[in-house]
């Protein structure tokens, strides 16, 4: 199998996993008996320690070894798995959540991504590397939409045979860490084709591993942490949560919605490249962000399961047309030997933004007189966000769209 292959099967080993937790964490957090404003600090502590781990990691992948990062973070994962299942000590796990990687949203945590997409572009030109990176996109969403799927069934299975709610969604923790482990065997068969080549890591690189990008890498990861953070107020746990509390449906119900949401994501996701190649990545990653934007805020206030389900679908159909394109476009105006250190230093900025808003969301979506606001407060934000980022970034084009030939 060839390193692509492997980065790709990786990829979607991977977000099936984040996907089969996140629709039950919170769920496993309340029934093993913590608090609202206990699981929103450990929500939050979470993500904010998966930012610590990363930085340390991403920043010193291209010069201590990108395969060797990769199989740390899968070893972090089978750890906070592992410790999530052993105890209900809120210390206890808030220190594995801390050390240790675990997605609440569903989406991308800990050192992987940044480091599969510089291997990734390293081996493609310019021209291709948006296409490449959407399709990448597209395996995580197949995979999340599959994972939260399996997850929901799996839990309601559990309950099904008469294990209580924390037994059952025990099982979905252990088989977190079970893809954690058949990761850190996966990564171990790359080949040393996907690290820097030797001679090319720049000796002029700093603390974060940049140098000529580093003011553009630093401006891009503050607008991005404001996206970041209104996106933790209504990450996948969360908005799962909301419909339990809200309409009162079961794990499997759950499991099925997120699952049709995020096949619309990964359909969104391949579309973004094509799109891109016509208006440029910068006006996909704006002009397709806002319309999903409007949608979130709609969707509690739509009066009935059906009609929220409806629009909530209706904007995962278009949300994730900025992921490839975003993460194409850090990738495009930086150097080679920054790749890794871009993608990770942008990842760890959206990593600590989204970390501090479940402080304020968990407790608020439990409540039901106030479960709208995440929703509002997250669409909001997201809106300044794209009208920001365009203003800030329109004039700075990527090679393929400045170079001869460029459209």
């Amino acid at each position: 199998m060839t390193d692509a292959r492997i980065l790709f099967a990786t990829r979607g080993l991977r977000m099936f996993g984040y996907g089969f937790l996140s629709v039950i964490l919170v769920l496993y957090l309340a029934a093993i008996g913590l608090g609202d404003a206990e699981i929103g600090a450990l929500l939050t502590l979470t993500l904010l320690g998966d930012a610590v781990v990363s930085l340390a990691l991403t920043t010193r992948a291209d010069r201590v070894g990108r395969r060797r990062v990769l199989v740390a973070g899968a070893a972090l994962m089978v750890l906070a798995g592992t410790v999530f299942i052993a105890t209900r000590s809120f210390a206890v796990l808030v220190l594995a959540a801390t050390i240790g990687v675990i997605s609440p949203s569903g989406n991308e945590v800990g050192p992987f991504l940044a480091v599969e997409q510089a291997s990734l572009a390293q081996t493609v030109g310019d021209r291709r590397r948006t296409s490449v990176f959407a399709r990448f996109a597209l395996t995580g969403s197949l995979a999340t939409a599959a994972g939260a799927l399996a997850g929901g069934a799996v839990a309601q299975a559990g309950l099904g045979v008469g294990l209580g709610p924390a037994g059952a969604y025990r099982l979905v923790v252990a088989g977190y860490v079970l893809v954690g482990l058949v990761l850190a065997l996966m990564f171990i068969r790359l080949s040393g084709a996907i690290e820097v080549p030797p001679g090319r890591a720049s000796p002029a690189a700093g603390l974060l591993g940049l140098h000529r990008s580093r003011g553009v890498v630093l401006r891009l990861s503050a607008l991005f942490s404001i996206d970041a953070f209104a996106g933790g107020f209504v990450m996948q746990s969360l908005v799962a949560y909301w419909f339990h509390v809200r309409f009162a449906i079961d794990p499997a119900a759950i499991g099925a919605i997120f699952f049709v949401a995020n096949l619309l994501a990964a359909a969104s996701a391949l579309a973004a490249a094509r799109i891109a190649a016509r208006i440029g990545l910068l006006n996909t990653m704006v002009f397709t962000h806002l319309p999903s934007n409007v949608l979130l805020v709609l969707v509690p206030l739509m009066p009935t399961l059906p009609l929220a389900i409806a629009v909530l679908l209706a904007r995962f159909a278009i949300s994730q047309m900025d992921v490839p394109t975003r993460q194409s476009y850090t990738l495009a105006v930086v150097d080679p030997d920054e790749r890794s250190a871009a993608a990770g230093v942008t990842g760890i900025a959206r990593s600590v933004g989204a970390g501090v808003a479940p402080l304020a969301s968990a407790p608020l979506v439990g409540n039901p007189a106030l479960a709208s606001i995440p929703f509002l407060v997250a669409g909001s934000l997201k809106i300044v966000y794209d009208l920001l980022v365009w203003v800030a970034f329109r004039r700075i084009r990527p090679p393929e769209e400045s170079g001869p030939g460029a459209g």
